[in-house]
């Protein structure tokens, strides 16, 4: 699988961006699909999480203000990020597993490029 990640750029605090992450390959429907996100000196930490049947998890920090969505027939993973604060600063990844997700980066088997958000006060 080959994964592709895009929307990325800079937003002042309180506003919104969409991201997306295009997969190519193996048949997308049977993939979970994760958002990590990396800040400057930070580890890579989970945000959001969707499975094969659309169940999904987010991360404390981002509950309420980000949402995970896909659409199988265009083979792509979206986070929606609303209510944007500055500490969201980070390079975005998408990543993908068999079946069911993890919060575990460890456990993914594929990852994206990364697409940088960056968020002023």
């Amino acid at each position: 699988v080959q994964l592709q990640a895009s929307g990325g750029g800079l937003v002042q605090a309180g506003g919104s961006l969409r991201l997306s992450c295009a997969a190519s390959g193996r048949t997308f429907s049977s993939l979970a699909l994760g958002w990590f996100r990396q800040a400057p000196g930070k580890e890579r930490e989970f945000a959001a999480a969707i499975n094969r049947n659309s169940a999904s998890t987010y991360s404390d920090s981002v509950k309420g203000r980000f949402t995970i969505s896909r659409d199988n027939a265009k083979n792509t993973v979206y986070l929606q990020m609303d209510s944007l604060k500055p500490e969201d600063t980070a390079v975005y990844y998408c990543a993908s597993r068999s079946q069911y997700y993890t919060k575990d980066p460890r456990s993914y088997d594929n990852w994206g490029q990364g697409t940088q958000v960056t968020v002023s006060s």
